[in-house]
Protein backbone atom coordinates (compact mmCIF):
# COMPACT_ATOMS: atom_id res chain seq x y z
CA UNK A 1 0.00 0.00 0.00
CA UNK A 2 2.77 2.46 0.89
CA UNK A 3 4.41 1.70 -2.46
CA UNK A 4 1.17 2.55 -4.26
CA UNK A 5 0.95 5.85 -2.39
CA UNK A 6 4.58 6.61 -3.29
CA UNK A 7 3.96 5.77 -6.98
CA UNK A 8 0.84 7.94 -7.01
CA UNK A 9 2.85 10.78 -5.48
CA UNK A 10 5.45 10.59 -8.25
CA UNK A 11 2.75 10.60 -10.91
CA UNK A 12 0.93 13.50 -9.29
CA UNK A 13 4.15 15.50 -8.94
CA UNK A 14 4.71 15.49 -12.69
CA UNK A 15 1.19 16.86 -13.19
CA UNK A 16 1.68 19.65 -10.65
CA UNK A 17 4.99 21.06 -11.88
CA UNK A 18 3.19 23.09 -14.57
CA UNK A 19 1.55 25.13 -11.79
CA UNK A 20 4.39 25.52 -9.29
CA UNK A 21 8.01 26.16 -10.29
CA UNK A 22 10.79 25.58 -7.78
CA UNK A 23 12.82 28.78 -7.37
CA UNK A 24 15.34 27.70 -4.77
CA UNK A 25 16.11 26.01 -1.46
CA UNK A 26 18.13 27.83 1.17
CA UNK A 27 19.70 25.72 3.92
CA UNK A 28 19.69 27.79 7.11
CA UNK A 29 22.52 26.87 9.42
CA UNK A 30 23.80 28.58 12.54
CA UNK A 31 25.77 27.76 15.66
CA UNK A 32 22.83 28.82 17.85
CA UNK A 33 21.36 25.59 19.28
CA UNK A 34 17.90 27.16 19.44
CA UNK A 35 17.53 27.11 15.65
CA UNK A 36 15.54 24.10 14.55
CA UNK A 37 12.10 22.59 14.65
CA UNK A 38 10.63 25.33 12.45
CA UNK A 39 6.91 24.73 12.18
CA UNK A 40 5.44 28.01 10.92
CA UNK A 41 6.41 31.15 9.02
CA UNK A 42 4.86 34.48 8.01
CA UNK A 43 6.36 36.97 5.55
CA UNK A 44 5.86 40.68 4.98
CA UNK A 45 3.78 41.59 1.94
CA UNK A 46 6.91 42.10 -0.16
CA UNK A 47 8.64 38.94 1.05
CA UNK A 48 11.59 40.80 2.54
CA UNK A 49 11.12 40.01 6.25
CA UNK A 50 9.79 37.08 8.23
CA UNK A 51 8.68 35.76 11.59
CA UNK A 52 9.03 32.02 12.12
CA UNK A 53 8.30 29.76 15.08
CA UNK A 54 9.74 26.49 16.29
CA UNK A 55 7.79 23.71 17.94
CA UNK A 56 9.67 24.44 21.15
CA UNK A 57 8.08 27.84 21.68
CA UNK A 58 10.70 30.08 20.07
CA UNK A 59 10.28 33.05 17.71
CA UNK A 60 12.77 33.84 14.92
CA UNK A 61 12.50 37.23 13.23
CA UNK A 62 14.69 38.74 10.50
CA UNK A 63 15.15 39.79 6.90
CA UNK A 64 16.05 37.80 3.82
CA UNK A 65 19.05 38.68 1.70
CA UNK A 66 18.16 37.84 -1.89
CA UNK A 67 20.36 37.35 -4.96
CA UNK A 68 18.54 37.39 -8.30
CA UNK A 69 15.30 37.01 -6.34
CA UNK A 70 16.42 33.93 -4.41
CA UNK A 71 17.18 33.74 -0.70
CA UNK A 72 20.94 33.85 -0.11
CA UNK A 73 21.16 34.75 3.56
CA UNK A 74 19.48 35.90 6.78
CA UNK A 75 20.05 39.37 8.26
CA UNK A 76 19.10 41.10 11.52
CA UNK A 77 18.08 37.84 13.16
CA UNK A 78 16.29 38.16 16.51
CA UNK A 79 15.42 35.13 18.63
CA UNK A 80 12.94 35.21 21.52
CA UNK A 81 11.55 32.40 23.63
CA UNK A 82 7.79 32.51 24.16
CA UNK A 83 6.53 33.47 27.60
CA UNK A 84 3.16 32.93 29.18
CA UNK A 85 0.82 35.59 30.56
CA UNK A 86 2.82 35.62 33.80
CA UNK A 87 6.13 36.18 32.01
CA UNK A 88 7.45 32.67 32.69
CA UNK A 89 8.87 30.55 29.89
CA UNK A 90 6.48 27.90 28.63
CA UNK A 91 6.97 24.42 30.00
CA UNK A 92 7.13 21.30 27.86
CA UNK A 93 3.37 20.88 27.67
CA UNK A 94 2.70 24.46 26.59
CA UNK A 95 5.55 25.26 24.23
CA UNK A 96 4.45 23.10 21.25
CA UNK A 97 3.75 26.03 18.92
CA UNK A 98 2.90 25.01 15.35
CA UNK A 99 1.01 27.61 13.30
CA UNK A 100 1.41 31.37 12.96
CA UNK A 101 -0.68 34.22 11.52
CA UNK A 102 0.08 37.92 11.83
CA UNK A 103 -2.70 40.53 11.81
CA UNK A 104 -2.39 43.86 9.94
CA UNK A 105 -1.77 45.61 13.28
CA UNK A 106 1.21 43.33 13.96
CA UNK A 107 -0.45 41.06 16.52
CA UNK A 108 1.07 37.59 16.27
CA UNK A 109 -1.34 34.66 16.65
CA UNK A 110 0.06 31.19 17.35
CA UNK A 111 -1.65 27.80 17.41
CA UNK A 112 -0.58 25.07 19.83
CA UNK A 113 -0.72 21.35 19.22
CA UNK A 114 -0.72 19.86 22.71
CA UNK A 115 -2.94 22.25 24.66
CA UNK A 116 -5.41 22.62 21.73
CA UNK A 117 -5.80 26.37 21.37
CA UNK A 118 -4.48 29.77 20.28
CA UNK A 119 -2.47 32.49 21.98
CA UNK A 120 -1.60 36.01 20.84
CA UNK A 121 1.51 38.15 21.27
CA UNK A 122 1.86 41.91 20.66
CA UNK A 123 5.49 41.37 19.64
CA UNK A 124 7.89 38.44 19.74
CA UNK A 125 9.16 39.61 23.13
CA UNK A 126 5.72 40.23 24.67
CA UNK A 127 3.98 37.89 27.09
CA UNK A 128 1.31 35.65 25.62
CA UNK A 129 -2.39 36.13 26.03
CA UNK A 130 -4.41 33.51 27.88
CA UNK A 131 -5.04 30.33 25.91
CA UNK A 132 -8.16 30.57 23.74
CA UNK A 133 -9.76 27.18 23.44
CA UNK A 134 -13.15 25.48 23.33
CA UNK A 135 -14.64 22.44 25.00
CA UNK A 136 -15.22 20.75 21.63
CA UNK A 137 -11.42 20.39 21.29
CA UNK A 138 -11.14 18.08 24.31
CA UNK A 139 -11.40 15.01 22.07
CA UNK A 140 -8.64 16.04 19.65
CA UNK A 141 -5.70 13.64 19.52
CA UNK A 142 -2.79 14.45 21.85
CA UNK A 143 0.14 16.12 20.07
CA UNK A 144 -1.86 16.17 16.82
CA UNK A 145 -4.19 19.13 17.04
CA UNK A 146 -3.70 22.68 15.72
CA UNK A 147 -0.82 22.33 13.30
CA UNK A 148 -2.01 25.06 10.90
CA UNK A 149 -3.22 28.63 11.32
CA UNK A 150 -4.28 31.29 8.81
CA UNK A 151 -6.02 34.66 8.89
CA UNK A 152 -8.83 35.62 6.50
CA UNK A 153 -9.11 39.09 4.91
CA UNK A 154 -11.88 39.88 7.45
CA UNK A 155 -9.56 39.08 10.36
CA UNK A 156 -10.98 35.71 11.36
CA UNK A 157 -8.56 32.93 12.28
CA UNK A 158 -8.81 29.50 10.66
CA UNK A 159 -7.10 26.52 12.28
CA UNK A 160 -7.10 22.79 11.67
CA UNK A 161 -5.66 19.70 13.34
CA UNK A 162 -2.76 17.67 12.02
CA UNK A 163 -4.81 14.49 12.02
CA UNK A 164 -8.47 13.91 11.22
CA UNK A 165 -8.69 10.58 13.07
CA UNK A 166 -8.79 8.28 10.07
CA UNK A 167 -7.90 8.44 6.37
CA UNK A 168 -11.57 8.42 5.31
CA UNK A 169 -12.46 11.38 7.56
CA UNK A 170 -12.04 14.96 6.29
CA UNK A 171 -10.03 17.57 8.16
CA UNK A 172 -12.25 19.93 10.19
CA UNK A 173 -11.47 23.64 9.93
CA UNK A 174 -12.40 25.81 12.92
CA UNK A 175 -12.93 29.56 12.88
CA UNK A 176 -12.29 32.06 15.65
CA UNK A 177 -14.03 35.38 15.09
CA UNK A 178 -13.28 37.69 17.99
CA UNK A 179 -13.76 35.44 21.00
CA UNK A 180 -16.28 33.13 19.31
CA UNK A 181 -15.27 29.67 18.09
CA UNK A 182 -17.25 27.91 15.37
CA UNK A 183 -16.91 25.04 12.95
CA UNK A 184 -16.13 26.57 9.55
CA UNK A 185 -15.98 23.75 6.98
CA UNK A 186 -14.20 20.50 6.10
CA UNK A 187 -11.48 19.87 3.57
CA UNK A 188 -11.25 16.38 2.11
CA UNK A 189 -8.45 14.08 3.20
CA UNK A 190 -6.57 12.58 0.26
CA UNK A 191 -4.42 9.59 1.14
CA UNK A 192 -2.09 9.45 4.13
CA UNK A 193 -1.05 13.10 4.06
CA UNK A 194 -1.29 15.11 7.30
CA UNK A 195 -1.86 18.84 7.73
CA UNK A 196 1.38 20.80 8.24
CA UNK A 197 0.61 24.49 7.66
CA UNK A 198 -1.79 26.98 6.10
CA UNK A 199 -2.01 30.56 4.86
CA UNK A 200 -4.52 32.76 3.05
CA UNK A 201 -2.87 34.17 -0.04
CA UNK A 202 -3.24 37.58 -1.70
CA UNK A 203 -5.79 35.93 -4.02
CA UNK A 204 -8.07 35.27 -1.03
CA UNK A 205 -7.58 31.49 -1.27
CA UNK A 206 -6.70 29.11 1.55
CA UNK A 207 -3.42 27.28 0.87
CA UNK A 208 -2.89 24.09 2.90
CA UNK A 209 0.55 22.50 3.17
CA UNK A 210 0.56 18.75 3.86
CA UNK A 211 3.27 16.15 4.34
CA UNK A 212 3.71 12.40 4.42
CA UNK A 213 6.66 10.20 5.34
CA UNK A 214 7.22 6.95 3.44
CA UNK A 215 10.44 5.66 5.01
CA UNK A 216 12.87 6.99 2.39
CA UNK A 217 11.86 10.60 2.88
CA UNK A 218 9.12 13.19 3.06
CA UNK A 219 6.49 13.99 0.45
CA UNK A 220 5.07 17.51 0.37
CA UNK A 221 1.77 18.68 -1.06
CA UNK A 222 -0.05 22.03 -1.32
CA UNK A 223 -3.75 22.29 -2.05
CA UNK A 224 -5.74 25.50 -2.57
CA UNK A 225 -9.39 26.15 -1.61
CA UNK A 226 -11.97 28.88 -1.52
CA UNK A 227 -12.64 30.13 2.00
CA UNK A 228 -15.66 27.86 2.32
CA UNK A 229 -13.61 24.75 1.51
CA UNK A 230 -14.84 24.48 -2.08
CA UNK A 231 -12.95 24.49 -5.41
CA UNK A 232 -10.09 22.25 -4.35
CA UNK A 233 -6.97 22.56 -6.50
CA UNK A 234 -3.71 20.62 -6.33
CA UNK A 235 -0.89 23.16 -6.57
CA UNK A 236 2.20 21.15 -5.66
CA UNK A 237 3.00 17.50 -5.06
CA UNK A 238 6.65 16.53 -4.63
CA UNK A 239 8.29 13.14 -4.74
CA UNK A 240 10.13 11.69 -1.74
CA UNK A 241 13.27 13.53 -0.59
CA UNK A 242 12.68 16.53 -2.85
CA UNK A 243 12.63 18.59 0.36
CA UNK A 244 12.97 17.93 4.05
CA UNK A 245 10.02 17.98 6.47
CA UNK A 246 8.13 21.08 5.23
CA UNK A 247 5.79 22.29 7.98
CA UNK A 248 5.15 26.03 7.52
CA UNK A 249 3.91 28.05 4.54
CA UNK A 250 3.60 31.75 3.69
CA UNK A 251 1.89 32.89 0.48
CA UNK A 252 2.74 36.32 -0.94
CA UNK A 253 3.02 38.13 -4.25
CA UNK A 254 5.69 39.99 -6.20
CA UNK A 255 5.74 41.46 -9.71
CA UNK A 256 5.97 37.96 -11.24
CA UNK A 257 3.02 36.51 -9.35
CA UNK A 258 2.22 34.44 -6.28
CA UNK A 259 5.05 32.82 -4.32
CA UNK A 260 5.01 30.02 -1.77
CA UNK A 261 7.70 30.21 0.93
CA UNK A 262 7.91 27.09 3.09
CA UNK A 263 10.10 26.06 6.02
CA UNK A 264 11.30 22.61 7.04
CA UNK A 265 11.37 21.22 10.56
CA UNK A 266 14.70 19.44 11.09
CA UNK A 267 13.44 17.88 14.35
CA UNK A 268 16.77 19.02 15.85
CA UNK A 269 18.45 16.05 14.16
CA UNK A 270 21.85 16.14 12.50
CA UNK A 271 20.71 14.22 9.42
CA UNK A 272 17.93 16.71 8.66
CA UNK A 273 18.08 20.34 7.52
CA UNK A 274 16.36 23.62 8.30
CA UNK A 275 15.34 24.56 4.77
CA UNK A 276 13.55 27.58 3.34
CA UNK A 277 11.96 26.53 0.06
CA UNK A 278 10.32 28.81 -2.50
CA UNK A 279 8.04 28.16 -5.46
CA UNK A 280 6.31 30.47 -7.90
CA UNK A 281 2.84 29.74 -9.25
CA UNK A 282 2.50 29.96 -13.01
CA UNK A 283 -1.27 30.47 -12.93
Amino acid sequence: MRFLIWFWALFSASAAWAEAIHLGTYVWDTDDPRLGGLSGIELSDDGSSFVAISDRGIFFSGQFNRTDGQISGIANLEIAEMRGPDGALFDGQNHDSEGIAIAPDGTIHVSFETVHGLRSFETITSNASALRTDRRFADLQPNSSFEALAMTPSGDLLTMPERSGRQTRPFPVYRQSGSIWSYAFDIPRRGAFLTAGADVGPDGKLYVLERDFIGIGFLSRVRRFDLDGSNEELILHTSARTHDNLEGIAVWEDAQGIRLTMVADDNYRMLQQTQIVEYRLTQ
